[in-house]
């Protein structure tokens, strides 16, 4: 057991974990295939390669030498809590990257509250110290203000630094390039200061299930660490839910990480994490024990979601002609599979049988559980994002969240007052460097559609990050998002005459050409009232005669919305249809006569 070590590895968002792990690969005794020459290999599935964050957590095994290492990459963003908590079950120790010149950030001290939570040996990786503006000693003071504040105990003060520079695959014990030759010192610091798993290999078998993958031969495929005991094809086994039901089954595959592959084996050791084939109804949080003395291991505690959306059956003039699975029993089939790879997802039957409510830990989480969808033929429709309220001891609460902000200082007066009219309260200011820094504490209502604004009013300077921060009472006299919408009056397909006479009325989302329905949003309105507007109007004939490059020369390029972009901005009575070609929004009820 003195060979194997296993390791997560936690940061931030866009801090260089999936970096990081990419130059271990390559700088590792380990055979990557046709891996070798890719970059951020961990990062396989296209939305995360898109957006350049990780969503999933990953398994990888590296050799070094005679030791083999585990290694987890787990998603830095706080709506993916669900994934950093189960994985770091599986690991001993955790890499904790820091940027080398923004330090440690709100997600930063999310995951690391995990991991000492969990008793895990952490050592310090300040990463991109290649940076022109790199500032190590400041980085290293907050990241040890940031250990004492999560009430670390002494052994865990006292941690190792690794400074490194991802990108160009060098490492060092002093912050200096010239000094870095490769990743050796990282490999080192990983061996000697993680411990090798405490595994009783005599015991009767024990393995918590974390996560869940599917394979179209095999089935489900349950991965998880093996606890205790030895683990072997053919053996007969007891699966225990998180319900505490017991069911009888057999193992037909077991597979070992190696590289980025998975090696089928004959047996798995304590210690080891293995991915595991051929038991029926697998999921996240079973216990995999010995059939004749099963012992449930502790289930995992996962947060619970604090928002939820309306997913419905598309129901407008359009619906099926984009996509492949468009009806109720596709969707609620789609949403089911979810759940087993999922466990921060719920999902309920709405008020009729074309409804689902699916709630999450964030906006982030359910629209990347959408653009799967779209990407994978469905065609739906959603509601705005709601936030999910509890009730304890007769009071209302709603959930709370801490948002860090960052903008030029010039903008800090708008800053501070759009945060107060959502009920922002502020907690902390400093500015440096003509940058100035927020904390608020914020209603999560208060943040529903607050991101694209926030940017817009800051010209895209504004960084703001936030964090769960429990449920607290109802704060009142928060207005939802008040906007109003510029609505086509009829089907039709838009004309650049029709377009550039409602223009002047406020900001289009549609262009000329583009086949709109009655009750479609094809704009915002200036003022805070719906408009319905005719933008299929054709120009009178007459004797006259217009040039066309004239028109469309005349016409404001239209603001094209992402489906992020799409939730913030619809109020209580629209609703954005997603299908695999189009992104649109639309009022709930279509007909214009109906709406009054």
């Amino acid at each position: 057991m003195s060979q194997l070590r296993n390791i997560a590895i936690i940061a931030h968002v866009d801090h260089g974990k999936t970096t990081l792990v990419d130059t271990l690969l390559k700088q590792s005794d380990t055979d990557l295939g046709k891996f070798s020459d890719k970059e951020l290999i961990m990062d396989s599935n296209e939305i995360e390669r898109e957006r350049g964050i990780t969503i999933f957590s990953k398994n990888a095994a590296i050799m070094y030498g005679e030791t083999k290492i585990n290694i987890i990459d787990t998603p830095g963003h706080a709506d993916f809590g669900g994934e950093v908590e189960r994985v770091l079950n599986m690991a001993d120790g955790s890499l904790l990257l820091v940027d080398a010149q923004e330090g440690p950030m709100p997600q930063t001290r999310f995951v690391l509250k995990k991991a000492l939570g969990m008793g895990h040996k952490i050592i310090v990786v300040i990463n991109k110290v290649d940076k022109k503006n790199a500032r190590v000693n400041y980085v290293l003071d907050k990241v040890l203000e940031l250990f004492i504040e999560l009430n670390a105990t002494d052994e865990q003060l006292n941690f190792p630094i690794v400074y490194a520079a991802g990108k160009l695959g060098k490492a060092g014990h002093v912050p200096e390039l010239e000094k870095m030759a490769d990743m050796k010192p990282m490999f080192e610091a990983i061996i000697e200061h993680i411990p090798a798993p405490k595994a009783d290999t005599k015991g009767n078998l024990q393995l918590m299930v974390v996560s869940v993958s599917y394979d179209n031969f095999k089935g489900k495929i349950g991965i998880g660490r093996v606890s205790r005991g030895i683990m072997k094809v053919g053996q007969p086994i007891t699966r225990i839910t998180r319900e505490g039901q017991s069911i009888s089954g057999k193992l037909t595959n077991i597979t070992t990480f190696m590289g980025l592959a998975r090696i089928e084996t004959s047996e798995v050791i304590a210690g080891d994490i293995a991915a595991i084939a051929g038991i029926d109804g697998i999921s996240i949080g079973d216990t995999i024990a010995d059939a004749e003395n099963p012992e449930a291991l502790a289930p995992i505690a996962i947060e619970q979601p604090t928002v939820k959306m309306i997913f419905s059956v598309n129901n407008s003039p359009f619906a099926g002609k984009e996509g492949k699975f468009c009806t109720s029993r596709n969707l609620g089939e789609r949403l089911e599979k979810e759940l087993d790879n999922d466990v921060a997802l719920r999902v309920e039957d709405g008020k009729s049988p074309d409804e689902f409510v699916v709630s999450g830990r964030g906006e982030l989480h359910l629209s990347i559980l959408i653009e799967k969808m779209r990407r994978e033929g469905y065609e739906l429709q959603v509601s705005r994002p709601e936030v999910i309220f509890k009730t304890e001891n007769g009071q209302t609460q709603e959930p709370f969240e801490d948002a860090w902000l960052e903008v030029p200082e010039s903008y800090s007066g708008t800053t501070i007052e759009k945060m107060s009219k959502r009920k922002g309260e502020l907690r902390n200011m400093h500015v440096e460097n003509g940058i100035a820094s927020f904390h608020f504490f914020i209603p999560t209502r208060g943040l529903i559609g607050f991101r694209n604004e926030f940017l817009i009013e800051t010209k895209g300077n504004g960084i703001m990050n936030t964090l769960f921060a429990g449920y607290h009472p109802l704060a009142n006299g928060l207005e939802s998002n008040p906007h109003g919408s510029i609505v086509a009056s009829e089907a039709g397909t838009t004309t650049s005459y029709g377009l550039l006479n409602t223009q002047e009325r406020g900001e289009l989302f549609v262009g000329p050409a583009v086949k709109v329905y009655e009750g479609q949003i094809v704009g915002q309105n200036a003022k805070e009232l719906d408009m319905i507007a005719n933008v299929c109007k054709l120009k009178q004939l007459n004797n006259f005669r217009a040039k066309v490059e004239q028109l469309s020369s005349d016409l404001i390029p239209p603001r094209l919305m992402s489906l992020e972009q799409a939730l913030e901005y619809i109020g209580d009575d629209e609703l954005v249809e997603v299908t695999p070609q189009n992104i649109r929004l639309r009022k709930r009820v279509l007909k214009n006569s109906a709406r009054k």
